[in-house]
């Protein structure tokens, strides 16, 4: 790996592509006729959606059932649940197994050269299934920053056709070279020495990969140490600080930790401040619930516990400091990229090890009556630190309205070989992007602009998502109204929903519309009570764990939605950009099979065993998943329930008053609490306005449509609202279609879903023989325009919404972060807290001046976005 070029890594790239051609139209013809049919279609197809899934006290009564609609405008398109028909039918577990297989056959650790050849794998399936067609005999392989990646995403709004390419960022990222584990006698020579690798097992293929790629942890500071050995439970800060409270001094020791609680960046991050100079971190079977040897499960690969030799590897960035490369935060990381040393990485040396030698380290701290261990324990890590590239592959559906785009994410790179992490997500955004290729080979165009990301380095710490929304920001922000994610689509039995509020009544209401994918008379969402068929007793402290895990899960709204946290690539989305986010996946309860987390045995093996058999579930996210994006790509008004958010607000500010119940002064929460007021209103009005808007469209479409049998204006003022339309709308000509339409000879060519029908050339030959109507029909397209402006302008304020709670200075100490509403805990990293600054004021600092600064800054920018929702 050494001896290559930095910016080759372990791939010989291909030669640079040619600057790739934007689509454009050859020529402008009916554009008014255009955004008049589709906008008829689009009002029919989409009206009921928003009907159907629109909380009870927001329901339009002026929007007709989906079968008033079907029959009214069946002529422009199919029935939308037609549509939905064809995409649901379209996910399959048979297709699902058969590219899991592919994605498990060999280890891709990002930057390596099995990493490249996945993201060529994902841009042929992209193509293949968008109905791509390559232009070139080059890949469209660019470096970010160049005029080519630069424009593959800014010229979105030319593209015409489907389009896919691969974007290459050059972070820092580390990779294993030598590790040790020793208890050391007296002299310094060794008394025990451990095989900090993983061992093969017969029963899973998966072994033969053991020692591909060590078992360390990724951005872990290499280091020889030496030091006595102290176990500090889960190692969260408050177990560090209850050792030092009991006048425990830890300077100079190696911690021993169990996985589990926190995110294990942060375990390290609190070592280290602790004077720590070395940190073990191991997984303990009591953590996986009733599932154990102890109550008689056999271990993997002959039973569902844990197996004692598995590792679990991971990044040890510190998350809740910021994500993404080390060395550019805030700023993405080109080729030429200036760089920095970092603050988000650690010190002190770490390892991940095995159960198996856990119990030798916990076997020598009981030799004495100590916490310290009598031996000295050393700890030997050494890394190779490179600036490597890494590649995300990207891929666009063009939508009719060229500045709102939905974006769907899943990473793609692994540990090892990643069954569940990623695989089972990649698998299922697999099936997503086949379905939308079948509706497309039948006419279908989206509302709204569709891009899929593969999202590369997301093990490091959430890299190529974050170095591509650093690249993008103002793109982003201007255009990309929600971002989806998938990361694990399956590791266990229970079925959980995570995201902003505004989208948690879209989640769950096709969580509702999707079967329960091993229960016929039940749905998705009841999968979320689903617990596992193992039972047996549980440890105490696991228990404890578990039952805050499942507070926080109840916690959620009465949506059944949990706030997003980090841990995953929606947090540059969500938490410095402001993008409504969603995530979701199948997760392990105290009654599933062990998932082995980032360990050899997260293989293909153990996913069609025990992770997901039948591969039901990995369809079940497809389906949810693609229903949610259809539904955000398709409703004319944008199904964000802003009001929701605001109620939630509430909720965030009751909690904070009970944490403040403990600081020595009272804070003064009223003037924050009217600025939720406010947001509160200025929603519901908003509300009102996105009811009207949408009735004032579809009477102005109705009207425009039925002057088309009495006459039309001339030619040359329905050239001048064209213009207009085409302008407000965002409205594209079109080229023919790439896939060929059959009609019977003689017949005239119906609409098909979403495509340019041939009713519209004959309604824009009428414009030129009823000119009499000119007139009436003039005002009607002035209204139409205005209607759809109104339409415009309402998804703008819903799409803008969660950009409210950004503040430029971010939050005290990671400044990365700038939505005050949510973020990572500092010190869980995974978890979310709610209204951060302010609650971490009070839990964290405990100082009552801050405190009063943070809600002081926290009322103004709800002040301020109320009055942006007016």
């Amino acid at each position: 790996m050494g001896g290559e070029k930095v910016t080759k890594g372990l791939v010989e790239l291909p030669p640079p592509a040619a600057s790739r051609s934007v689509n454009r139209p050859h020529r402008l013809r009916n554009v008014a006729a255009l955004a008049t049919a589709c906008g008829l279609f689009y009002l029919g197809a989409t009206s009921w959606n928003t009907y159907r899934i629109g909380p009870a006290n927001l329901i339009d009564p002026l929007v007709g059932t989906s079968n008033e609609i079907s029959h009214r405008y069946k002529n422009f398109g199919l029935d939308p649940q037609k549509a939905e028909d064809i995409f649901l039918s379209s996910p399959s577990a048979q297709s699902a197994i058969s590219v899991a297989r592919v994605w498990t056959e060999k280890p891709h650790l990002a930057g390596t050269a099995n990493d490249y050849y996945s993201s060529v794998q994902q841009l042929e399936a992209f193509r293949k299934h968008l109905g791509i067609k390559s232009t070139s005999k080059s890949l469209p392989v660019f470096d970010a920053g160049s005029e080519e990646s630069r424009q593959a995403i800014l010229s979105i709004a030319h593209t015409t056709e489907p389009t896919a390419w691969i974007d290459t960022y050059y972070p820092l990222l580390n990779y294993p070279k030598e590790r040790k584990l020793e208890i050391l006698n007296e002299d310094g020579t060794p008394f025990w020495s451990a095989n900090v690798e993983e061992a093969p097992a017969e029963g899973d293929p998966a072994g033969q990969w053991y020692d591909t790629i060590g078992a360390w942890h990724g951005f872990s500071k290499g280091g020889d140490v030496q030091g006595k050995l102290v176990h500090v439970g889960y190692g969260r800060k408050q177990d560090f600080d209850e050792l030092a409270a009991a006048g425990y001094e830890l300077t100079g020791s190696i911690a021993l930790i169990r996985y589990g609680a926190v995110f294990r960046g942060l375990k390290v991050q609190a070592a280290q401040e602790a004077g720590a100079v070395g940190v073990l971190i191991y997984s303990d079977p009591r953590d996986n619930g009733a599932v154990t040897v102890e109550n008689g499960y056999e271990y993997w690969p002959n039973g569902p516990a844990l197996n004692p030799d598995s590792v679990q590897r991971g990044s040890v960035l510190f998350l809740s400091t910021y994500p993404g490369d080390p060395g550019t935060p805030g700023t993405p990381a080109y080729p030429n990229a200036n760089r920095t040393e970092g603050t988000n990485i650690p010190s002190i040396p770490s390892l991940p090890i095995s159960w198996a030698n856990a119990q030798v380290l916990l076997k020598e701290l009981g030799r004495n009556d100590s916490i310290f261990s009598s031996r000295k324990i050393r700890l030997l890590n050494r890394v190779k630190n490179e600036i490597k590239p890494i590649w995300n592959t990207m891929a666009v559906i063009p939508g009719h309205i060229r500045n709102e785009v939905v974006l769907l994410g899943n990473h793609r790179d692994a540990w090892v070989l990643g069954a569940s992490d990623p695989t089972s997500g990649t698998v299922s955004v697999h099936e997503i992007a086949k379905g939308f290729g079948k509706l497309l080979k039948q006419g279908w165009k989206p509302l709204r602009t569709i891009v899929f990301a593969s999202w590369d380095a997301e093990e490091y710490g959430l890299i190529g998502s974050t170095e591509w929304g650093e690249d993008f920001a103002d793109w982003i922000q201007e255009h990309v109204v929600a971002y989806l994610n998938v990361d694990v689509a399956s590791a266990g039995d229970r079925f959980g929903l995570s995201g902003s509020p505004s989208l948690a009544h879209i989640l769950r209401q096709a969580a509702i519309d999707v079967p329960h994918p091993s229960d016929a008379n039940r749905t998705l969402w009841d999968a979320r009570d689903d617990l596992g068929p193992f039972t047996g007793p549980i440890e105490k402290d696991a228990f404890v764990v578990q039952q805050e895990t499942e507070l926080a899960r109840n916690a959620a709204s009465g949506t059944g939605v949990s706030p997003l946290g980090s841990g995953s690539d929606y947090t540059v989305f969500l938490q410095r950009l402001g993008i409504a986010s969603s995530d979701e996946a199948f997760s392990g309860t105290s009654q599933s099979a062990v998932y082995h987390y980032h360990s050899i045995w997260d293989s293909q093996t153990w996913m069609e065993k025990y992770g997901d058999p039948g591969f039901l579930r990995h369809v079940a996210i497809a389906k949810h998943l693609g229903l949610v994006l259809l539904r955000l790509a398709d409703s004319i008004v944008l199904p964000l329930n802003t009001t929701h958010y605001a109620y939630e607000l509430e909720n965030y500010l009751d909690h904070v008053v009970e944490l403040a119940t403990g600081l020595s002064e009272t804070p003064n929460f009223t003037d924050l609490r009217h600025a939720i007021t406010k947001v509160k209103k200025a929603s519901k009005k908003l509300d009102d306005r996105k009811a009207v808007a949408e009735h004032r469209l579809k009477r102005a479409l109705e009207k425009v449509i039925h002057r088309e049998k009495q006459g039309a204006c001339s030619h040359r003022k329905f050239a001048g609202a064209r213009a207009w339309i085409k302008k407000v709308f965002g409205v594209r000509e079109e080229k023919k279609s790439s896939y060929p339409q059959k009609w019977p000879k003689g017949a005239r060519a119906t609409p098909r879903i979403g495509r340019l029908p041939a009713w519209v050339d004959e309604q824009h030959e009428r414009t030129k023989e009823h000119d009499h109507e000119e007139r009436g029909q003039h005002r009607n397209i002035r209204k139409l325009i205005r209607a759809v402006k109104e339409v415009q302008a309402v998804n703008k304020k819903l799409s803008t919404f969660e950009q409210g709670f950004l503040s430029g200075e971010g939050i005290k100490d990671r400044e990365w972060y700038r939505h005050l509403g949510v973020a990572p805990g500092k010190w869980l990293g995974y978890g979310a807290t709610t209204l951060p600054a302010l609650t971490e004021a009070i839990t964290i600092e405990k100082n009552a001046t801050l405190v009063a600064r943070e809600a002081e800054r926290l009322t103004h920018l709800l002040e301020k976005l109320a009055k942006s929702l007016n």
